[in-house]
């Protein structure tokens, strides 16, 4: 492998490794057909981005990495199986990568990338290599090549592409049902995070405040856990919430390792800063060095990012990439643990098969919000076997007003007209491209 072609390049899990590639010495060149923040980045580092998809591009390349969702009519994917070059899944050259150095691999349906984000920013220096998926401020980037003996990354559970992994370290946040499209259960979920419990070799701490997560793994010489509600090896205790942060006791089996603040709210992210606090300190980091990172970390992009805020009016744009409708429900009890005024949702469903498998749930997700905007489901690529639609979640939700949109531009001139007023907080939520949108409304504001 010397001359590596990546398939879908913009993409947050593809960039980042191609960023770690291209900076380990490889000759990179790769291809999207959509253009984004992560490309300028890529090009600056001399790595050629395609904006189309030919199998030309692919004539001097000795390996090809593709995700799991680049179908296989894609002429770079045929060019390379015609071909005999060897091809290799994302996650496979991430575990790769991981597996050669001390890595803390990061698992869960939820909060994989704030808990990895998280630990990143507190461990910065130790100089670990980092991938996560957001652009972390603290690197200015979702990748970096440190020189440390560390490597943290996501573990992607998604397509079980975890599973490549033999991580030193590794934290399970929670088991829920997703992608079920992959998974078909509940029951195949836990038997994979099982599997990836089984592969880690020295530690893995599990969150036991999650009713899945107690139902599959129970303490012992290899596993170590933190939560707030339960009793755990690790806790948070006396939570209060002052002019917006939330302050905490970390307790360690039994011992109060002092108090810790996070600036960016719900009790979520308590929970994740659990692990992180426990393996910075385990690997020498100084308290206070983790007391300041943790009190500074804004999070990653579009998770709870705010793009605009107007202090005087009580006014503020959020993106957000929640998406689930169990991080739905946590993100607006964070927000509504910090903040006064109308909270107005607008929401992208993400994926037919998400919503098809997960309907019932979004029913009672949006609680806390006084408005909700809906936009069409966003595709991800896939097909509607299922005919379903955002009016079908709409019909669903009972307590608060819904209206769908049909075309962008119409909830734009809403929301511009509203943000006129008062007290009004706008929390964008998805996983699609609702995030230009956020942007296109702050951007707006700000004229």
């Amino acid at each position: 492998m010397e001359k590596i072609y990546f398939v879908g390049i913009n993409g947050i899990g593809m960039s980042g490794l191609a960023k770690i590639m291209k900076c380990q010495g490889y000759d990179v060149v790769g291809a999207d057909l959509v253009r984004n923040y992560v490309t300028e980045e890529l090009e600056s580092l001399g790595i050629t981005v395609y904006p189309e998809h030919k199998a030309c591009q692919m004539k001097d390349r000795d390996s090809l990495i593709a995700s799991s969702a680049i179908h296989s009519d894609n002429p770079e994917f045929q060019y390379a199986k015609e071909h005999n070059i060897p091809l290799m899944k994302r996650g496979e050259l991430l575990a790769t990568l991981l597996n050669n150095k001390l890595g803390i691999a990061v698992a869960g349906t939820h909060g994989k990338t704030t808990t990895s984000s998280m630990m990143s920013a507190a461990m910065l220096s130790l100089d670990p290599t980092i991938v996560v998926g957001g652009i972390l401020p603290e690197i200015g980037s979702n990748a970096r090549v440190g020189m440390g003996e560390y490597f943290i990354a996501e573990a992607d559970e998604s397509d079980n592409s975890f599973l490549f992994m033999r991580p030193k370290y590794a934290v399970i946040t929670n088991i829920e049902e997703d992608h079920l499209e992959t998974h078909g259960n509940l029951e195949n979920i836990k038997k994979s995070f099982r599997q990836f419990v089984e592969q880690t070799e020295q530690q893995v701490l599990i969150c036991k405040d999650c009713v899945n997560v107690r139902s599959v793994f129970s303490e012992n010489e290899k596993i170590s856990s933190y939560g707030i509600e339960q009793e755990a090896d690790i806790m948070a205790k006396n939570i209060e919430i002052v002019d917006g942060k939330t302050s905490f006791e970390v307790w360690i089996q039994g011992e109060n390792q002092g108090r810790f603040s996070i600036s960016i709210p719900g009790k979520h992210n308590i929970l994740n800063s659990l692990p992180v606090i426990y393996f910075a300190l385990k690997f020498g980091v100084p308290k206070k060095e983790i007391q300041d990172k943790l009190l500074h970390f804004r999070g990653s992009k579009r998770r709870y990012e705010i793009l605009y805020r107007d202090q005087e009016k009580n006014i503020k744009i959020i993106d957000d990439y929640a998406h689930h409708p169990t991080e739905i429900q946590a993100t607006l009890k964070g927000v509504n643990s910090i903040e006064t005024g109308k909270i107005i949702g607008i929401f992208q469903p993400h994926r037919y098969s998400r919503v098809h498998f997960l309907l019932e749930r979004f029913a009672n997700c949006f609680e806390g919000l006084d408005e909700l905007f809906l936009l069409p489901i966003y595709s991800a690529g896939e097909r509607n076997d299922s005919g379903i639609s955002e009016k079908d979640i709409a019909n669903l939700v009972s307590n608060i007003p819904v209206t769908c949109i049909e075309r962008k531009e119409e909830v734009l001139k809403k929301l511009l007209e509203e943000a006129r007023e008062k007290d009004h907080i706008f929390i964008f939520m998805g996983a699609g491209d609702i995030s230009a949108l956020a942007h296109e409304v702050a951007d707006r504001l700000q004229k």
